[in-house]
């Protein structure tokens, strides 16, 4: 059964005459005739009480009938959709990030993409990089931004930017009145960490120094992190971007000997190719600026 044989065979029901039916579909009442049997066939069951001036349907013609409105319609909606997905005037796009690079990065992109289209409804989620991995390897979400590596799974990975990692100390901290420190100096210190690939960076680059880490608290909010060094419990380390709006009490400071930094990518799975509201998001996040140079809209350390 296929839809233009559902569209001839309303038409026909319309009309309740095969020759005033062929008229309004272009076709000749032979084709018409010829369609409307090869339906009847399928389905096994005559369509129509045919006579000389009028042809009314069977009752298994009226049943069709409804189905096929139906059908018909839904069949138009679908082609509608689909053509506002391409076109961009409609559909949906999900995006997966981390909330250390989103708070600075996707404000900007989100605003513009909804500028330029404004009928795809675009949603966000945040969390780890491995979670946020995980959306994207099991199509819940259709773009991820993360800290590499990735563990496992299969993407085309898209370098973002790199940028480097600074230290969050109370104002109240000796260390504070520093403009950089080397890492070696926190060795004492009580460690204030993000959750994530962050935490990884940071427990490595340590253990690279020569010295364990001592955590005091642990959290996967960067405003607790903010605070909790604010309040004076413990100092942080963390990505630059993460440190671009800082509460009183709290002081950033360079990070050098050695200094330590993250490559941040964005994620797309092989072998699936993109939506056009996904297309379009990816080209105008590599075109910003803050990509393009990450520093330029951080604050400086110090």
């Amino acid at each position: 059964m296929e839809l233009y044989q559902l569209e001839y065979f309303l038409e026909a029901a319309r009309q309740r005459n095969f020759t005033r039916a062929a008229e309004q579909l272009h076709l000749a009442q032979a084709a018409l005739s010829e369609q409307m049997r090869k339906l009847e066939r399928e389905l096994g069951t005559p369509l129509f009480h045919r006579a000389k001036r009028e042809t009314t349907l069977t009752a298994a013609g009226e049943l069709l009938r409804s189905h096929a409105e139906s059908l018909l319609t839904q069949a138009a909606r679908a082609k509608q959709a689909v053509q506002d997905l391409v076109t961009l005037r409609g559909g949906r796009l999900s995006i997966g990030a981390i909330p250390s690079v989103s708070a600075m990065l996707l404000p900007e992109a989100i605003a513009a993409f909804r500028r330029e289209h404004p009928q795809v409804e675009l949603a966000l989620a945040e969390d780890t990089s491995r979670q946020v991995a995980q959306w994207v390897e099991s199509g819940r979400v259709e773009l991820g931004i993360v800290q590499l590596p990735t563990q496992g799974g299969s993407f085309h990975e898209t370098l973002l930017f790199r940028e480097r990692f600074v230290v969050l100390a109370p104002q109240s901290h000796p260390l504070a009145n520093l403009r950089r420190v080397r890492l070696t100096d926190l060795a004492q210190e009580g460690f204030v960490v993000f959750k994530g690939r962050v935490r990884d960076t940071v427990h490595t680059a340590c253990r690279a120094a020569g010295f364990e880490p001592r955590t005091v608290c642990e959290s996967g909010e960067l405003e607790t992190i903010r605070s909790l060094v604010a309040a004076g419990l413990g100092i942080a380390i963390l990505p630059e971007l993460a440190t671009h709006a800082l509460p009183a009490g709290c002081t950033r400071l360079r990070l050098t000997a050695p200094s330590v930094t993250r490559r941040v990518a964005l994620l797309q799975r092989k072998q699936h190719a993109l939506s056009p509201a996904a297309l379009a998001f990816r080209n105008l996040l590599r075109g910003l600026p803050l990509v393009q140079n990450p520093a330029r809209k951080s604050p400086p350390a110090g």
